[in-house]
């Protein structure tokens, strides 16, 4: 039974890695797309980065509802990876739009 939830566990931790990864990426394609005066598909980037950014935020929604019921997770190092992911893409997300806004100025 234990294992079974392990599984289930790094299933949630590298979806949080991957969608995390994939919206950080989107957002420095925005800025190099800003960079190089395409403002309009720098936004369309920074919206499918936000989708990337709520499906991670999601995972580690259910992760800390589980883990503040009766389904206590383990802390483990890819869990603390996987959190590290998702905070640098939120604030590169931050960063991103700061950034188009100056380079449209």
């Amino acid at each position: 039974m234990r294992e079974t939830k392990m599984i289930e566990l790094e299933d949630a931790v590298m979806e949080i890695i991957v969608n995390a990864g994939q919206s950080r990426s989107l957002c420095f394609e925005a800025l190099h797309a800003a960079r190089a005066g395409n403002f309009d598909e720098a936004k369309q980037l920074l919206r499918e980065a936000d989708g990337y950014s709520r499906q991670a935020h999601h995972m580690q929604t259910k992760l800390i509802e589980q883990d503040a019921g009766e389904a206590r997770q383990p802390m483990t190092l890819i869990m603390v990876h996987a959190q590290d992911h998702l905070m640098t893409s939120m604030l590169a997300r931050e960063l991103a739009e700061e950034i188009i806004h100056l380079y449209q100025r």
